[in-house]
């Protein structure tokens, strides 16, 4: 996973190069709250470009960070969704709350 921090505009964006299952749900799961606790963004970005595959684990890791990113007062977003990630993201209901840009 690629980290950038635009300390100008407060936005903490993260790359995610790895297909999402229960494992890499987990790693991916402590490095972003990691980065979301020292940071404190206003908005985090997270790019799917390269994500192949996610499961329900996905569904559960960032919904976590979504709430996470709410009780310090920033948004979560999503970016460059493949088209089966995005099936996913639609059949789970996630895309009513959370943005794809």
């Amino acid at each position: 996973m690629n980290v950038t921090y635009d300390k100008k505009n407060r936005l903490l964006k993260l790359q995610i190069t790895e297909e999402i299952d229960h494992f890499m749900a987990e790693k991916i799961r402590n490095k972003v709250d990691f980065e979301i606790q020292k940071y404190m963004p206003k908005r985090v970005l997270m790019d799917f470009d390269k994500v192949s595959f996610m499961d329900s684990a996905g569904i559960g890791m960032i919904l976590g960070r979504y709430k996470l990113a709410k009780m310090i007062g920033g948004t979560l977003d999503i970016t460059n969704v493949t088209p089966s990630v995005k099936k996913v993201l639609e059949m789970s209901g996630v895309l009513k709350i959370i943005n794809i840009i």
